[in-house]
């Protein structure tokens, strides 16, 4: 099947097979790996992806239920071309609290937290906790995750 989906701002038309997965479809013909296959059952987070603006995991769609959407992933999260790219507020949160470890979680995380922030522009540390309770990380413990979302809402509750 035929499908057209703008993601990251740039609009792509592809042949896809009616079963293919929306992160195999993200990773494989666009290229764009910063969108991790983790768990396969949607229960890692690792894949999440934002869909009209809607945090939504990759691994629970089909690319053609993508068709006519728009969909943002980690890379298109930055401004800027090249040398001058500018990361996304979070981005620098979880750089600037050390809210990563091996990595392999920290797409999906910033992406669910951008999300949380959209909802919730002032959570307090529980509703960031219970937030971001469908992106598991294995190395960090959270602490430091929680501590960049709420750096990123300009606050420390």
């Amino acid at each position: 099947m035929e499908i057209t989906v703008e993601v990251n701002g740039t609009s792509h038309t592809h042949d896809v097979e009616p079963r293919t997965l929306l992160v195999h479809f993200i990773r494989e013909p666009l290229g764009l790996t910063g969108t991790n296959i983790g768990c396969d059952t949607s229960s890692c987070g690792a894949c999440t992806i934002h869909l009209n603006g809607e945090s939504v995991k990759s691994c629970t769609m089909l690319a053609v239920q993508a068709d006519g959407q728009a969909i943002t992933t980690i890379e298109g999260l930055a401004s800027g071309q090249a040398a001058d790219i500018e990361m996304h507020p979070m981005q620098s949160a979880f750089m600037e609290c050390h809210a990563l470890q091996c990595g392999f979680c920290t797409p999906g995380m910033v992406m669910a937290s951008v999300s949380l922030l959209e909802e919730n522009p002032d959570p307090t540390e529980a509703e960031v906790r219970e937030g971001l309770e469908g992106n598991l990380c294995r190395c960090t413990g959270y602490q430091n995750i929680v501590s960049a979302v709420l750096s990123a809402a300009g606050g420390s509750k």
